[in-house]
């Protein structure tokens, strides 16, 4: 489930994840141009309730964060051809979506691929139920873009973090991003 809220979040101290929290993995998947992949979601019965956010959802069963970025890819973009790298950022997470709360315990990898912003990503075939109703469609976006752009995207910093990848690197262990609260 790759759920993200469609209100502005609240940024407060950075907490450890809890034992209660939902663990998801995201990909901030990069093609040849560094434009990064990202989704359009809305609340399922408003469409004008959107957002845009990486791909990735929960992990299933007993898989690992590294398995469930790549089963969410593929599920999410049918993409399949990805070098996974490394976790970037955590993050923990509360927000309203589809009637309920999802508090969440995300790990962002760096993931790259050969398709680029040409190769049009299309919606996966492997959605839920609720992810049909909810996502609105994918596109290639450059630094410059995501930084230009006036509407929502999660996380929240996602343009900042964006532009330091690109400019430094990966960072030698996950940064942990503020805790956001709808």
């Amino acid at each position: 489930m790759s759920a993200e809220p469609a209100a502005a979040a609240a940024s407060g101290p950075a907490a450890e994840p809890s034992a209660g929290l939902r663990k998801v993995a995201r990909v901030v998947l990069l093609d040849p141009e560094d434009r990064i992949l990202l989704m359009h979601g809305h609340e399922p019965e408003d469409a004008g309730d959107d957002w845009w956010f990486t791909p990735g959802g929960g992990l299933e069963g007993d898989e690992t964060r590294e398995q469930a970025a790549l089963r969410e890819l593929a599920e999410e973009t049918g993409i399949t051809d990805v070098e996974l790298g490394p976790v970037l950022w955590r993050r923990v997470c509360s927000f309203p979506f589809a009637g309920r709360r999802w508090d969440q315990d995300e790990w962002y990898f760096l993931a790259r691929t050969k398709h680029s912003a040409m190769s049009a990503p299309r919606i996966g075939d492997g959605l839920t139920e609720l992810e049909r109703r909810s996502v609105a469609g994918m596109r290639w976006w450059t630094c410059q873009e995501l930084s230009a752009s006036h509407e929502t995207v999660y996380p929240t910093r996602l343009a900042e973090l964006l532009r330091r990848l690109l400019d430094e690197g990966p960072p030698s262990s996950p940064e942990v991003l503020d805790t956001e609260i709808v």
